[in-house]
């Protein structure tokens, strides 16, 4: 890589936020120095690397206050850090790409806002429930070091449309001043179509309230919505958002993957894995992990690093037992 080269991708990783992406170009340019026989400056590059990633290293290690929602905004939305990663689901590959997707635009926004182009972040998630909803708002929150502001809708919702629609306000202006990812959980609260409510009216005009807010939201935020019902949604709630995401509950390749992720520091090798992963169909992703947990359990209490076919299959009837 030439000089100029460097410094063009120097400067693209300090725009898009990527300093690990920096500092190994910066790496690069030692080595390149180095091969020119540069050898003092080479080193003082190397030794500023490895202060840039130690200083890093302490500084994850404190706890960073979060500022938490003040007044009326308070008692509406929930603040925290997330320290989930994509790599920490199991997804199918197109599921997973498409994500990937909206954190690149995310991460890169200002270049394609210089182009006059807008990142996907407008999300709709619809699926069974433990599909992994959820934590995917975690996910894109860590993935983008962002707040994940959880909308509370016992809060949200009263039974007077003026003041709901005040709340849903708040909760829209807290968008443009703190950027952040603001999770909709169990949209189809608000969302549900507008022709088949008996409600006099007033949960209409709330959802009506949110279309004119969503529409209109031009902030830096990432809103991201989720559903158990899809069936129940207004069909005008769609068109809104920059990418609508399906869940569906795991083939037996992707429970076989969430077995072994969850039971990765336990032997299993030998284990009939085929056998084992055909038990889990009707299961979403959260009830497998949770059958893992209670096999690792089980090896635990009796004193084994090994979790056995026996664990398994008897965790997994567990918990198809508690769904049913």
């Amino acid at each position: 890589m030439t000089a100029s080269k460097h410094l063009i991708a120097l400067l693209r990783s300090h725009i898009d936020g990527d300093n690990e992406q920096f500092l190994s170009v910066a790496m690069q340019v030692a080595a390149h120095e180095a091969r020119q026989g540069h050898g003092n400056l080479a080193q003082q590059l190397r030794d500023l690397v490895d202060e840039a990633r130690s200083r890093k290293a302490r500084r994850s290690n404190r706890p960073v206050p979060l500022a938490q929602p003040k007044g009326d905004l308070a008692a509406l939305v929930s603040a925290s850090y997330a320290d989930t990663r994509l790599s920490s689901m199991v997804l199918p590959e197109e599921l997973e790409q498409r994500l990937k997707r909206i954190i690149t635009e995310q991460r890169q926004h200002h270049l394609l806002t210089a182009h006059g182009l807008k990142p996907r972040r407008k999300i709709l998630l619809i699926g069974p429930p433990g599909a992994g909803k959820t934590m995917t708002a975690s996910a894109l929150a860590g993935e983008l070091t962002l707040p994940l502001f959880t909308v509370v809708f016992e809060a949200l919702i009263t039974r007077f449309m003026g003041e709901t629609a005040s709340k849903l306000r708040l909760v829209f202006d807290a968008m443009a001043e703190t950027r952040g990812v603001y999770f909709f959980d169990e949209f189809d609260a608000i969302g549900a179509r507008r022709a088949e409510r008996n409600d006099v009216g007033e949960i209409r005009r709330v959802l009506n309230s949110f279309l004119q807010f969503l529409e209109n939201d031009e902030s830096d935020s990432l809103i991201v919505a989720a559903t158990n019902h899809p069936e129940l949604l207004d069909p005008a709630l769609f068109r809104r958002f920059d990418d609508v995401i399906h869940y569906d509950l795991p083939d037996v390749t992707i429970a076989e993957r969430i077995l072994k992720a969850r039971l990765a520091l336990f032997e299993t090798k030998g284990l009939p894995w085929k056998t084992i992963s055909k038990e889990t169909t009707g299961l979403s992703q959260a009830e497998i992990a949770r059958a893992a947990d209670e096999a690792a359990k089980r090896a635990i209490l009796s004193d084994r690093t090994t979790v056995t076919r026996d664990d398994l299959l008897a965790s997994l009837a567990e918990r198809k037992s508690t769904t049913q």
